[in-house]
């Protein structure tokens, strides 16, 4: 990865995050800041790299993966709201939430290789 790919990551991204805080704090329905706030900038950013660098085919690969991370995030936020509602501590239910996306993001992974290799559509 060269400088220019990192900066333009790094804009783009960023640019994305801080669009989303901003609603955060503008935004009189708190819902909607929740829907910003997960704009999926990195997802974005990295296709759009991998298909100005390598092409479509590979654009299409990362597309694939990242459909696993946002399964992953619907775990992640309902783990984090579920720890909120039961323990009251923010730090705990954000840490369980990031380990459960990681956990099911690889599961889901792992799944979808059985299926392919078990020849079930």
């Amino acid at each position: 990865m060269n400088m220019k790919d990192l900066i333009i990551r790094f804009t783009l991204g960023g640019t994305a995050v801080m669009l989303s805080y901003i609603m955060t704090i503008i935004s009189p329905w708190k819902i909607l800041s929740g829907i910003f706030a997960a704009f999926p900038a990195v997802m974005v950013t990295a296709i759009l790299m991998v298909g100005i660098g390598s092409g479509s085919k590979n654009a299409a690969k990362i597309a694939n993966g990242s459909v696993l991370g946002m399964v992953g995030g619907v775990i992640c936020v309902t783990t984090v709201w579920i720890g909120l509602i039961v323990s009251q501590n923010w730090l705990f239910s954000v840490m369980l939430g990031l380990l459960c996306w990681l956990g099911s993001s690889f599961l889901i992974l792992n799944l979808k290789e059985r299926i392919k290799l078990s020849g079930i559509r």
